[in-house]
Parts: C-alpha cells; sequence; structure tokens
C-alpha cells in the first residue's frame, strides 16, 4: 500500500514544486520447507496495519516465513539457544522510539501451530492467524515471558482477531454490493 503525503507546506505551490514521499508498507510472505499458503494475504496485512496503529506504531517491513519444524527448531537451538519447538520466533528490528515504526522477520512453526490448534481446539487458520498477530505484537514491544505478560499478550491477540473477523465481514460486504 502506497501512502502519498506531501513533505512541502506550501499553500497553492507551483506544480514542480510539490514533493511527494512514498511511503511502502510491505508484508511479505514465504515459504522455507512447507508448501502452507497464508489465505487473503492483502487483508491480512490491511489487518496488521490496523493492529500496528492501535498499539500506536506503524507499520513497516514486516515479513512472515512459513517454515517446517525442522528449520524452526534449528533457529530455535542456533539464534536462541532453546533445543525445542515453539510455534513462531520474532527477530525485530523495529524502531519504537524515533519513527515508531516496527520491522522485523517472523518465522512461523506451520506443523507446531496445526498440532496448537488440535490441542487447544481451534481451527488451524484461527491458530495461524492467532501466531501471525502474536508476532506483530512482539515486534509493537509486547512481551509474554511472565504469566501476567502472557494473560496480556492472549488478550490483545484475542482484540485482534476480533478485529480481523469485522473487517472480513466487512470486506465480504462491500464485495457483495459491488457485484451488482
Amino acid at each position: 500500500m502506497a501512502l502519498i503525503t506531501p513533505i512541502t507546506p506550501i499553500k497553492n505551490p507551483p506544480l514542480q514544486l510539490i514533493i511527494l514521499h512514498f511511503e511502502f508498507i510491505m508484508v511479505r510472505y514465504y515459504n522455507d520447507s512447507t508448501s502452507y499458503r497464508l489465505r487473503q494475504k492483502r487483508a491480512v496485512a490491511s489487518w496488521l496495519r490496523q493492529v500496528a496503529e492501535a498499539e500506536g506504531y506503524t507499520l513497516g517491513d514486516v515479513t512472515y516465513i512459513f517454515c517446517s519444524s525442522a528449520v524452526h527448531r534449528k533457529m530455535n537451538i542456533d539464534f536462541i539457544g532453546h533445543d525445542y519447538f515453539t510455534d513462531v520466533i520474532t527477530f525485530d528490528y523495529s524502531d519504537l522510539k524515533g519513527e515508531r515504526r516496527v520491522s522485523g522477520d517472523i518465522f512461523i512453526d506451520v506443523e507446531t501451530v496445526a498440532d496448537n490448534a488440535r490441542i487447544y481446539g481451534s481451527t488451524a487458520r484461527e491458530e495461524m492467524l492467532r501466531v501471525v498477530v502474536h508476532g506483530l505484537l512482539h515486534l509493537c514491544g509486547q512481551k509474554d515471558k511472565t504469566p501476567r505478560a502472557e494473560k496480556q499478550m492472549h488478550r490483545k491477540e484475542d482484540k485482534y482477531l476480533k478485529l480481523l473477523e469485522q473487517f472480513l465481514i466487512q470486506n465480504s460486504k462491500f464485495k457483495i454490493q459491488n457485484q451488482d
């Protein structure tokens, strides 16, 4: 999505003096050793922008890499020093103090997410979206290592999953109305 904002505050400037600043918000999706495909990528990217804004930040470059348990576990060992399976690893490149822009790489273990969906009684899609927003919330500074922080993380995940549901309903109504 490109946002165009004038950076020259001149009243009625000549056309050649208007300078435009293009700000590209990029959410990218890749796969590593898995065939998983996230559905509705554009809608999810718009939702993630709304989540970042609700948390007081601007969405910058965020890359989601969906990978196998083997790839994810090796990363967990190599980069974090943990020898166990986890659903998400977030590499944070955000500027939370200056521009308040969140950026980073979020690696998601699709096999562990599917296992967790079965354990927690949710659909694979819902659990995946929970992990997607979980990673973004980490970029926004939300922690989850203490019981209190973990509860706060879960509350935010629930809140933003409801926002996504409303967003998708509104977009489907818009599509239906515009088909006439």
